[in-house]
């Protein structure tokens, strides 16, 4: 314990200069990757692969400035056109603190042209606040309350999963219409330029790609403690978060509770080159005998890795680790990949035989800016794949899972995809397109193939000879076109039009969806509409 107590003084007790980083910017792949010309610059060795970021006091400032003052053309303009295009409802500046509100209108209504040929909507209503003390101390909050009518694959997802994807529990109130509220929160205080420790309600994302095997953002939100220490080359998180699991339920029918830990390390080598090292431990709030173990004192560590650790002890609990890399090829190229390893017996692991114990997910990719050396049009390609049975566990309770969605690749295990994204900006216009292709297999006959991670992976439909696909052979095409004129970047206040077609089919059923959608939306929560099937339907 004592050495424990000291890692976290000397931590602590790193004393720094004036410039702190606290300004935060919540995390979305469409915002984000108008910041790549400067975050994967040769010239620079921003920590790219933990995110959100803070934006102040750092390379991204000057083109993130540029980007939040878009419509502001240097003119005098009335009070109402300022508010409806350049500023925040409420913008208060002095010189040691801000503050700044808003309202976040979020409609949409749609029509499903294949399949079931349902119409859509999204009726939300939602606010935000936050500010910052000096250059030290910075809060915000985001909240919406929401209803809305699906697409049918989404309902269906929502029907098997009980969760809106990535947002929060869903409320029926009407046939194939739904109820939730959401909300995202902040405290974040930076004593040094070395370190910053933030509480909130909110989600991490690990990688340098659109999806993660390691940490997404795709569960909801989730209460967290995170410390993260900069110390120029090298970047080290530590997050101790809590999750329900409403999969999982105990004996009076309630949600059972469960905490991690997470562990990351990112390392810049060069300006070209990085390397990240990632770890977790899940464990139970109570066993299934209902007793009562809590937060476990042992991961109070911030320095030290914990799979060690945790297999020195002989616990039950679930560990997983990880790694990345990048590589900047040239300033308009940069290569980026992960691997996720689940459990590992070498002598399954090298005989390639298929065996339920070798778990493990792993991600390739490239991306870059300014494409054709055209200013703003930014682009990704990625191949992810998971072996059968990652992620899941003896139970659900401790599966590698958050809220009742995966905490990695939402498409959980045995499937592999390719993805393809192109992202346009001009002025106030934002033009993107997205291409998918992922081939998977569902449980069937009441077997185990290892897609669902909250399944018991002790009960797979055979020890050997599994492969990727197994089970419910899927396929899924998957197309997305969006068309954004900004409105107010303050806020990401937009018109926006969109549409996508899906395919997705197997030997059981062929659901079609080709959704034409309009509307006008705010805020840069990322809203993830490219699922795939947990079970068969």
């Amino acid at each position: 314990m004592k050495r424990i107590l000291g890692s976290i003084l000397l931590v602590l007790s790193i004393v720094g200069v004036a410039h702190s980083q606290s300004q935060y910017q919540p995390y979305s792949y469409d915002f984000y990757q108008k910041l790549d010309a400067d975050a994967y610059s040769t010239t620079t060795r921003e920590h790219t692969s933990l995110r959100p970021f803070f934006v102040d006091d750092s390379i991204l400032k000057v083109h993130y400035d540029s980007l939040m003052n878009l419509n502001n053309d240097g003119k005098k303009h009335s009070w109402g056109y300022n508010k409806l295009f350049n500023e925040h409802l409420i913008d208060i500046k002095s010189p040691n603190s801000t503050f700044y509100a808003d309202l976040l209108p979020d409609f949409t209504m749609g029509k499903n042209y294949l399949g079931g040929k349902e119409s859509t909507s999204l009726v939300s209503y939602g606010f935000q606040f936050g500010g910052s003390i000096s250059n030290k101390f910075s809060y915000n909050f985001t909240g919406f309350e929401n209803q809305g009518n699906f697409p049918e694959y989404i309902s269906t997802y929502i029907n098997q999963t009980g969760m809106i994807p990535g947002q929060a529990r869903a409320k029926i109130y009407g046939l194939d219409s739904y109820d939730w509220q959401d909300y995202t929160a902040n405290v974040s205080f930076t004593p040094n330029k070395y370190l910053n420790i933030t509480l909130g309600h909110d989600k991490t994302f690990i990688g340098d790609g659109y999806r993660s095997t390691l940490l997404s953002d795709y569960a909801s939100p989730y209460p967290f403690l995170k410390l993260t220490a900069d110390l120029g080359n090298v970047k080290y998180m530590v997050m101790w978060a809590y999750f329900n699991d409403p999969i999982d339920l105990d004996a009076n029918g309630n949600d059972r509770t469960k905490w991690g830990v997470f562990h990351y390390l990112d390392w810049n080598v060069s300006n070209r080159l990085s390397f990240g090292f990632f770890d977790s431990i899940i464990w139970y709030n109570r066993d299934n005998a209902g007793n009562y173990r809590g937060f476990d004192v042992t991961y109070l560590n911030p320095i030290t890795f914990l799979r060690p650790l945790e297999a020195s002890n002989g616990s039950p609990d679930n560990a997983l680790i990880g790694f990345t890399g990048k590589y900047k090829i040239t300033n308009g190229i940069t290569a980026y990949g992960q691997f996720t390893l689940d459990e590992f017996q070498a002598k399954q692991f090298f005989s390639d035989g298929g065996s339920s114990r070798n778990k493990y997910a792993w991600q390739f990719g490239f991306r870059g800016a300014n494409m054709f050396d055209v200013k703003g049009l930014n682009y990704l390609i990625e191949t992810n794949g998971a072996k059968p049975y990652t992620y899941s566990e003896r139970g659900p309770i401790i599966s590698y899972t958050a809220n009742g969605e995966p905490l990695g690749q939402p498409w959980g295990a045995n499937y592999r995809e390719v993805v393809a994204l192109l992202n346009y900006s001009y002025k106030r216009f934002d033009f993107s397109a997205e291409g998918d292709y992922g081939r998977y297999g569902l449980d069937i006959n009441g077997l185990n193939y290892g897609k669902d991670p909250f399944q018991d992976y002790t009960t797979p439909a055979k020890l050997e000879g599994n492969y990727i696909g197994q089970g419910l052979t899927t396929n899924m095409y998957y197309l997305e076109g969006k068309v954004a004129y900004i409105l107010n970047p303050k806020y990401n206040l937009r018109l926006e039009l969109s549409g996508i077609y899906r395919d997705e089919k197997n030997a059981q059923f062929n659901d079609k969806t080709g959704l034409v959608t309009i509307g006008i939306r705010s805020s840069f929560r990322a809203v993830y509409n490219d699922l795939a099937s947990f079970q068969t339907h």
